[in-house]
C-alpha cells in the first residue's frame, strides 16, 4: 500500500507542469466563455495565467470572479422597500412623455431623465434641497450636528472608517445617540475598513447599536469576493437628513496625513425628496448581507417635512448588476455637452467608450478640462491615470494637476447646467467592481457653485502640457506602460 501511494506522488511530481497547463487552460476556458467581462479585461486575465501559472490561479480565485445578485439582494424584499409605488407612476409618466422640467439652463436633460427613471428605476426629486462641503473639517462638523439632532435612527455606512482623532470624535457622537434612545446602524466595507473590527464597537453593540462588515474576510485579507467592495458612503438621519459623497472617516480626510496634505473632495448633504433613495439603497445594502432586519421599512421613510426645490436622482450601480448605470449616466452627460466638460477625478483609467466619448467631445469643439492628483495613493492606478488623462493633451484636452495636496473629488460639470457628484471614479473598478452611488444634480445654480469651486481649484493646481509630458523620463514612460498594460485590473 505505501509503494503504491509512493508511486502515486511520484507520478503527480513528474507530470506537475502537465497538470498546472491543464488547469491554466481550464481556468482560462472559464474566463473567456464563461465570465461576464470586458474584452480587455479577459486579455488582461489570460496574461496572468501565462506567465504566473500558479499564482494567477489564486489571484483569479479571490480577485477575478464575478458574484451573483440573487445571493446579495432578496429581490422580493426591495419591492417592499422605499416609495415603490411613486416610482411606478414616474415611469409611466416618462414613458408617456411627461418629462420633468428641470432648471438647467441650455442643456436639454429629458434624455437623461427618461434613461434613469425608465431604464435605471432612479426616483426623480424635484423638492431637494442641497449643499456642498468641499472641505473635511466642515462636512464632519456638520455631520455631528445632525447626529446630535437625532431622535428615531441613524443609518452610517462607509467604505473606510478608521478608529483614529476623527473615527473616535464620530464614534463617540454615535454612542451618545444610541444612549438616548436612538437606534444606529453601521455598515462598514470589511476591506476598507480592515484596521478596526466588531471589539471596538463592543460599547456601542451592548446598548443595542448593529455594526456589519460588507462581504467580511474569513481569514485576514482573505475572502473569494475581496474585488467587490461597497465604495459608498451614505448617512441617513431619521429619514429626513442625507449625507453622500467622496468622504470617508479618517484623520487624512481631514487634511492630517502628511503623505496627502490637504484633501479636496466633494460631499453632498440633502434634504427632501432625495434622502428616500439614499435611504432605500442603505437598507437594501443592510439587508444584503443575509440579515434582513428592516422588513417593515415605513418608519424609516417619514413625510417629507421641509421641502426644497432642487431636482435630483440618486443612482446606484454594482457588479450585481448586468448593466453598468454609473458609466452610461456618464457617457450620456458627455454626449449632452455642447460647450464644456469638467471633470475632476482621482483615478482616470476609462474603458474604451468613455476615452473615445471625450475624443469625440473635444474633435467636436466641447471644451473639456479635467484636475487629477499630482501625488499617487495607488502607484500603478496613479500612472495609469496620468498616461490616459496626457493621451487627451493631443485632441485639445487641458489637463491640471491639483498641487495643493491631494484631489479625490468625483466631479462632471456639463455645459454649467448639470452636475454629478457621488463615490464613484472613472475607471473600471467603479464601473464593473465596487458598488457605488453618485447624485446627478438638474439645476444650474448649483451647476455653477460646482463650477467656481473647479476653478477655485484651478488656482492651486498645474498645467500639463505637451512639452511637459514629452519631456518626462523613461523610467516614468515604463511605469506608465506597465500600468496601463495592467490598467484593466486596477
Amino acid at each position: 500500500m505505501l509503494n503504491l501511494i509512493i508511486h502515486f506522488f511520484e507520478i503527480a511530481l513528474e507530470n506537475i507542469e502537465l497538470s498546472i497547463i491543464i488547469l491554466d487552460v481550464l481556468l482560462a476556458a472559464i474566463i473567456v466563455f464563461r465570465g461576464r467581462k470586458q474584452t480587455s479585461s479577459i486579455w488582461a486575465w489570460l496574461l496572468v495565467l501565462l506567465f504566473l501559472p500558479v499564482v494567477g490561479f489564486f489571484l483569479y480565485l479571490f480577485l477575478g470572479r464575478g458574484i451573483s445578485n440573487t445571493r446579495l439582494f432578496d429581490l422580493k424584499m426591495q419591492n417592499r422597500i422605499g416609495n415603490l409605488e411613486e416610482m411606478r407612476l414616474q415611469q409611466e409618466e416618462v414613458a408617456a412623455g411627461k418629462i420633468p422640467q428641470a432648471r438647467t439652463g441650455k442643456v436639454d436633460v429629458s434624455s437623461l431623465v427618461y434613461m434613469l427613471t425608465a431604464n435605471e428605476k432612479a426616483l426623480y426629486a424635484n423638492e431637494a434641497t442641497l449643499e456642498i462641503f468641499t472641505d473635511g473639517r466642515a462636512k464632519f462638523d456638520a455631520l455631528i450636528q445632525d447626529i446630535r439632532k437625532s431622535k428615531h435612527h441613524i443609518h452610517f455606512q462607509y467604505y473606510i472608517f478608521r478608529m483614529d482623532n476623527l473615527g473616535k470624535e464620530i464614534y463617540q457622537e454615535l454612542l451618545k445617540a444610541q444612549k438616548r434612545g436612538v437606534k444606529v446602524r453601521m455598515l462598514l466595507d470589511a476591506w476598507g475598513s480592515n484596521d478596526v473590527k466588531k471589539r471596538h464597537f463592543k460599547e456601542l453593540t451592548n446598548l443595542g447599536g448593529r455594526v456589519v462588515f460588507f462581504f467580511p474576510l474569513f481569514l485576514p485579507w482573505i475572502n473569494p469576493r475581496l474585488n467587490y467592495r461597497n465604495h459608498r458612503k451614505i448617512v441617513v438621519i431619521d429619514g429626513e437628513v442625507g449625507y453622500t459623497g467622496g468622504f470617508n472617516v479618517g484623520d487624512e480626510y481631514l487634511g492630517k496625513k502628511k503623505k496627502f496634505g490637504y484633501w479636496r473632495d466633494n460631499h453632498l448633504r440633502m434634504t427632501g425628496e432625495g434622502v428616500y433613495s439614499l435611504q432605500n439603497r442603505f437598507i437594501m445594502d443592510w439587508n444584503s448581507q443575509h440579515i434582513n432586519e428592516i422588513k417593515r421599512p415605513e418608519n424609516y421613510f417619514p413625510p417629507i417635512q421641509k421641502k426644497g426645490d432642487t431636482h435630483l436622482q440618486v443612482i446606484t450601480s454594482g457588479p450585481d448588476s448586468e448593466e453598468e448605470q454609473i458609466k452610461m449616466t456618464y457617457l450620456k452627460m458627455i454626449n449632452l455637452a455642447k460647450e464644456e466638460i469638467l471633470i475632476q477625478t482621482p483615478y482616470y483609467i476609462p474603458d474604451e467608450s468613455i476615452h473615445q466619448a471625450l475624443k469625440l467631445a473635444l474633435i467636436s469643439g466641447v471644451k473639456v478640462r479635467m484636475q487629477i492628483p499630482n501625488k499617487p495613493d495607488h502607484p500603478f492606478v496613479y500612472w495609469a491615470t496620468y498616461s490616459f488623462a496626457a493621451e487627451l493633451l493631443s485632441y485639445g484636452a487641458e489637463i491640471e494637476t491639483y498641487e495643493k495636496g491631494f484631489i479625490h473629488a468625483k466631479t462632471m460639470i456639463i455645459d454649467a447646467g448639470i452636475a454629478s457628484v457621488g463615490s464613484a471614479n472613472i475607471d473600471n473598478r467603479s464601473f464593473q467592481l465596487d458598488f457605488e452611488v453618485n447624485t446627478i444634480i438638474y439645476e444650474e445654480k448649483f451647476a455653477k457653485k460646482l463650477r467656481n469651486a473647479f476653478f477655485q481649484d484651478s488656482r492651486d493646481s498645474k498645467r500639463l502640457t505637451q512639452e511637459l509630458y514629452n519631456n518626462r523620463k523613461l523610467f516614468i514612460r515604463f511605469k506608465e506602460s506597465l500600468a496601463r498594460l495592467i490598467s484593466p485590473l486596477l
